[in-house]
């Protein structure tokens, strides 16, 4: 008769990864930079996550279910890096509002809502918490009796602590991130310099000597006549301004100092002309090139620092 095999067998863990943004970034800025807000400092943020998931993945032996990627944006329109971010793979962004004091409203909700939910469906097996308000410590105890581990991860402070002790109690296990960590992903914002407006010269002036590239038609057939390039900037330039009005001119800021679009911004200005113009501008590598143009064109006057021209 053969003897049963009583010994527990390992289970392979999945794990999800929830990053508190506002702390995460608040809290390297202050340790990294002495900044206190973040329009002082700019981030890599798709490099930081990468960073992250590789972090986690020397961290818990398993399946990463994805990560959850919290932050602010005014009227919860999203930022540009947002944008870039939610187009990374195995990311989820979650959007609270940013209110006229620049104060999250709504973010803690989230992450305490996922966290438990997660757990009551059986989702995870580990989750690692990147935080540090004693907000979290409700969400962190449900999901515990439902017998997922918490793994907090927290920012290395300048001095005393920046994660609440309840908070750091409650967990599985705890681990502070170094400063040397995210050195590399944060940097301090670049301070445009102003340019005197009547110096500047005219959109006219600065593409006036440029030749327009002409599309090539293979033998046997008819080149397509393309747009003209006074209409191409215009559509350009009054997308930039809907964008101006819309997604607020802190937003469209972090564009600059440019002329090179992120890959998202670029296909989304290309969209709205194609909307405006009423046809497709992909047949037409030039007509790109005096979208982007007028775009910028109104970008740049709007912060009072002349023309540029698209290098993409």
């Amino acid at each position: 008769m053969a003897i049963p095999d009583l010994m527990p067998h390992p289970v392979a863990a999945k794990y999800a990864v929830l990053v508190d943004v506002g702390y995460l970034y608040a809290a390297a800025g202050e340790v990294l930079l002495g900044a206190k807000e973040r329009k002082e400092y700019r981030v890599a943020a798709d490099e930081l996550i990468q960073s992250l998931q590789k972090h986690a993945e020397e961290r818990i032996s398993g399946e990463l279910l994805r990560i959850y990627w919290y932050d602010a944006a005014r009227d919860r329109v999203p930022t540009v890096d947002q944008r870039v971010i939610a187009q990374l793979p195995w990311v989820k962004v979650r959007l609270g509002n940013l209110n006229a004091r620049g104060q999250q409203k709504g973010v803690d909700a989230q992450i305490r809502s996922d966290l438990e939910a997660l757990a009551r469906h059986h989702a995870v097996t580990d989750t690692i918490l990147l935080a540090g308000d004693e907000d979290m410590v409700p969400a962190v105890e449900a999901a515990q009796a439902y017998g997922v581990r918490i793994h907090l991860w927290g920012v290395e402070p300048p001095y005393g602590t920046n994660q609440a002790e309840r908070l750091v109690w409650e967990s599985d296990t705890v681990e502070v991130i170094s400063a040397d960590f995210l050195r590399p992903f944060f940097s301090r914002a670049p301070q445009p310099v102003p340019v005197t407006p009547p110096a500047a010269p005219s959109p006219a002036q600065v593409f006036a000597g440029r030749a327009p590239v002409k599309p090539h038609a293979k033998p046997g057939q008819v080149a397509k006549l393309g747009p003209s390039r006074p209409r191409v900037e215009d559509v350009g330039e009054h997308v930039a301004q809907k964008w101006i009005l819309t997604r607020g001119r802190d937003n469209i800021r972090d564009l600059l100092p440019g002329p090179i679009l992120p890959t998202v911004i670029d296909t989304e200005l290309l969209i709205e002309a194609e909307k405006e113009l009423g046809h497709s501008l992909r047949p037409f590598p030039e007509a790109r090139v005096w979208l982007r143009d007028g775009f910028w064109a109104r970008v740049y006057r709007e912060f009072d620092l002349g023309v540029g021209v698209s290098s993409k």
